[in-house]
């Protein structure tokens, strides 16, 4: 008995296949970011309106950021 596969002819994948490991392959790197971003979202948000009974809409406000950040950096004196 012989073997059916020839070990010259090239490994020959359709284009379909090739597209689809190369989506699976990008979705399973970018899925940890895009998890941490949705994390830190949420978190800032039950955080700021939540535990600090203030508007949810005021953690997407730039103001509010550089209040923080005013408080944080501002010498003392």
């Amino acid at each position: 008995m012989t073997a059916t596969s020839h070990p010259n002819e090239p490994d020959k994948r359709s284009s379909g296949k090739v597209i689809g490991r190369v989506v699976w392959v990008s979705f399973k790197i970018l899925i940890i970011p895009v998890l941490c971003v949705v994390a830190l979202i949420v978190g800032l948000a039950i955080g700021y309106g939540v535990l600090g009974d203030r508007p949810m809409s005021e953690v997407f406000d730039s103001s509010t950021w550089k209040h923080m950040y005013d408080l944080v950096f501002a010498e003392g004196g």
